[in-house]
C-alpha cells in the first residue's frame, strides 16, 4: 500500500501496523470508523484485506484529512472522511467497528511544541473518559471497539470502559523485547459483552537487534510504502 506523509511532524509507526494486524483477528466487516485517521494507515490496511467493510473516518486536522483523501484514492479504497473533532461527532450515525490508534501520552509527559505533533501524540487533545463515552454512543449493540493504547494506563482504561458499560473481551500486551515491561498494550472491546477477559500471548517485537518473525511477518502482511511529500 502507498502512503504519502508529510514531510515533516507526526509519521505513522510500528503501533499502526500492530493494531492492523490485531483488528484483523476479528474478521471485521460492515460500517467501521476509524477514529483519528490521521494519513489513514489503519482503516486503509483493514478495508483493504476485508472486502465487506464500509469504511468512515473521523480526523480533525486539515492536513491529515488531504493526506488520507488522497491515500484513499491512490490505493482505490472507498472512504468517507469527516473532518471534525470526535467528541462533536453525529452520534446519529451507528457503527458495526470503531477503530483507533489514539493520542494516549499523558498530560505529565513532555509535550511537543509542533502543532501537529501535539494533537497526534497528547491525550488532552481526546481525553480517555469523553473518548469512550462517545464510542459507547456510537457503536452498534454487540458491536467492536478495537484500539492501542500506553501499557502502563491499562487499570485506568479498564476502569472508564466500565464507567460506560463496554467491556474488554481480548488484550494483547506489546513489549520491545521479552525482557522489557510492555509498552503497548492491543484492546479488543464490545458492548452488551458477558465474556471474561481474553489475555492473549504478548507480542514481542525485538530479539537481538532484528524483529522477531512474528513481527515481520505483519510488516510484509500490511506492505506499506511511504512518501513524504508536501501538497
Amino acid at each position: 500500500m502507498l502512503l504519502y506523509q508529510p514531510e515533516s511532524g507526526y509519521f505513522y509507526n510500528s503501533d499502526s501496523l500492530l493494531l492492523y494486524d490485531f483488528i484483523n483477528t476479528f474478521k471485521p466487516r460492515g460500517r467501521l470508523l476509524d477514529v483519528g485517521a490521521g494519513c489513514g494507515i489503519v482503516g486503509l490496511l483493514v478495508a483493504r484485506d476485508n472486502p465487506k467493510v464500509s469504511l468512515e473516518a473521523v480526523e480533525k486536522q486539515d492536513i491529515f484529512v488531504n493526506f488520507a483523501t488522497i491515500n484513499a484514492r491512490v490505493n482505490k479504497i472507498n472512504y468517507k472522511i469527516y473532518k471534525r473533532d470526535f467528541i462533536d461527532f453525529d452520534e446519529s450515525q451507528k457503527f458495526d467497528f470503531i477503530l483507533s490508534n489514539p493520542p494516549f501520552y499523558k498530560q505529565g509527559a513532555k509535550q511537543s511544541k509542533d502543532c501537529i505533533l501535539f494533537n497526534a501524540r497528547y491525550n488532552i487533545n481526546l481525553p480517555i473518559d469523553k473518548f469512550f463515552k462517545k464510542v459507547s454512543r456510537l457503536l452498534k449493540p454487540h458491536a467492536h471497539f478495537i484500539f492501542c493504547y500506553e501499557a502502563s494506563q491499562f487499570s485506568i482504561v479498564c476502569a472508564e470502559l466500565d464507567r460506560v458499560k463496554l467491556k474488554v473481551v481480548d488484550v494483547r500486551f506489546v513489549h520491545s523485547r521479552l525482557d522489557k515491561k510492555a509498552s503497548l498494550v492491543l484492546i479488543h472491546v464490545r458492548n452488551s459483552s458477558k465474556s471474561l477477559m481474553n489475555v492473549l500471548p504478548p507480542l514481542v517485537t525485538m530479539q537481538g537487534d532484528k524483529y522477531t518473525k512474528e513481527v515481520e511477518t505483519i510488516f510484509k502482511k500490511a506492505s506499506t510504502q511511504s512518501i513524504k511529500c508536501q501538497l
